[in-house]
């Protein structure tokens, strides 16, 4: 098997490998890790939030997009999946989508808009 570094090691030196590319604002880096990491346990939610927010800042938002409604899949009262879904639906223009998304998030964490 051809191992390359950034799927090298075990699952737990990759999520801390990825975690230091995403505090080190490489994005891409951290995708790369990610990645493999979120096929190989892809129940996992935490890998996925991160994969997610890495495409997010690296303004992958389409692929940001489709992990972050894997995630609301997985766990739907997952508040910070919703609330990044919502962000990266405004980001492509899609605010009138976003909305529901941004709504439910609010609710879940009781942060309720003032009428």
């Amino acid at each position: 098997m051809d191992t390359t570094y950034y799927d090298h090691g075990t699952a737990a030196e990759r999520w801390e490998r990825a975690r230091m590319f995403f505090d080190a604002r490489d994005y891409a880096g951290a995708a790369r890790v990610l990645e493999g990491l979120v096929q190989e346990v892809p129940e996992l939610v935490g890998p996925r939030l991160l994969l997610a927010r890495s495409y997010y800042h690296s303004a992958q938002l389409r692929r940001a997009e489709a992990e972050l409604r894997v995630l609301v899949e997985l766990d739907p009262v997952e508040h910070y999946a919703r609330l990044m879904l919502g962000r990266t639906l405004q980001r492509q223009g899609r605010s009138e989508e976003a909305e529901r998304h941004l709504r439910i998030a609010s609710a879940l964490t009781g942060e309720f808009e003032q009428v």
